[in-house]
């Protein structure tokens, strides 16, 4: 399906894997904009959140556990007295609760201009939400389709508004399963389940791109790189020494980053004035990435990943699962 999928003459930037959230917007003036961080209590959200809030953006930050939220954004607003996070409880797992939440948000914020798609979980064990979906495929991509889908006039009304789909080096490991989404006729086995959600989520952002650039709304995907964050809470520490993730100490390795320097990529796409008419591609380390290939395994998408066609059909697919309309 994805053999020619043409991949765009490289977008660069002078950052790199060791420039963190607060590097990228240094200087940068983002006063005026409202911004929505899903997955904003903790790791790369957080990050992410609190570089938008520093850099003078209205920053609400939307997580599952709305306690820890509201701590970590007390703890930053504290440091930050001209700087504020705006805490909101998030469900991703339900499709209803996602639309109470949308319906509220619009409410009160009729302009959008940066919507980052980060919130997820890994490797969790097999199960299923109460709309039937298996739970990372709802968690990590269904439930940011229908809310990125629901915010859709206060991303229009912004007049220049930027979707960020935070996908992962996961997404090689499964393109989208048509036959069986939610394992429910084959055997499951939860890497390949959060392969597959990943990769719907830089689908999403291909889409949406293709869709609302014409409404002034530009959307990319990125791989944010690797560090020991909430997402690895249902795995072992044996299993994540088996993986290279700890040494046999119990640490972690050199090559981990920190989440600051994890959230750099999709703050910078949030953010940079370049890339005001960019859309639709995948970065890494605030760098277009290159195709995967296996003479260089260790980077790149792979073509299923940013295939238009692709993401058009997951898009109808994704509709008629959360009973919405194509459009």
């Amino acid at each position: 399906m994805t053999a020619t999928v043409d991949i765009p003459a490289p977008i660069t930037s002078r950052f790199d894997r060791e420039s963190s959230a607060f590097d990228v917007v240094e200087g940068l003036d983002l006063h005026g904009r409202c911004a929505l961080v899903t997955g904003g209590g903790s790791g790369f959200g957080y990050a992410t959140a609190r570089a938008l809030a520093q850099a003078g953006a209205t920053v609400y930050v939307a997580d599952i556990d709305i306690d820890k939220t509201r701590r970590a954004a007390d703890a930053f607003n504290a440091s930050q007295p001209r700087a504020r996070l705006h805490p909101l409880a998030l469900d991703l797992g339900s499709i209803g609760a996602v639309r109470s939440f949308a319906s509220a948000f619009l409410a009160q914020t009729p302009q959008l201009h940066i919507l980052v798609n980060n919130a997820g979980i890994m490797a969790a064990p097999q199960g299923y939400t109460d709309d039937g979906i298996e739970r990372q495929f709802a968690v990590n991509h269904l439930g940011h389709y229908v809310l990125t889908r629901l915010l859709q006039p206060a991303l229009v009304s912004a007049q220049g508004a930027r979707v960020v789909s935070v996908s992962s080096i996961g997404h090689r490991r499964s393109d989208i399963r048509y036959d069986d989404i939610h394992f429910r006729h084959t055997p499951f086995n939860t890497w390949d389940a959060y392969g597959q959600s990943k990769t719907a989520c830089a689908l999403l952002a291909v889409e949406v791109d293709r869709r609302w650039s014409k409404h002034g709304v530009r959307s990319n995907t990125l791989n944010p790189g690797g560090s020991l964050t909430g997402l690895h809470e249902h795995l072992t520490v044996e299993e994540r020494k088996r993986m290279g993730w700890l040494d046999e100490d119990g640490k972690s390795p050199a090559r981990w980053r920190t989440p600051e320097q994890c959230a750099s990529t999709a703050t910078w796409l949030a953010s940079a004035p370049e890339l005001a008419e960019v859309g639709g591609r995948y970065f890494e380390e605030c760098q277009q990435a290159p195709a995967w290939s296996e003479a260089d395994p260790g980077v790149g998408v792979k073509r299923y990943a940013i295939d238009p066609d692709n993401a058009r059909r997951l898009w109808r697919v994704c509709a008629e699962m959360a009973h919405m309309g194509e459009d």
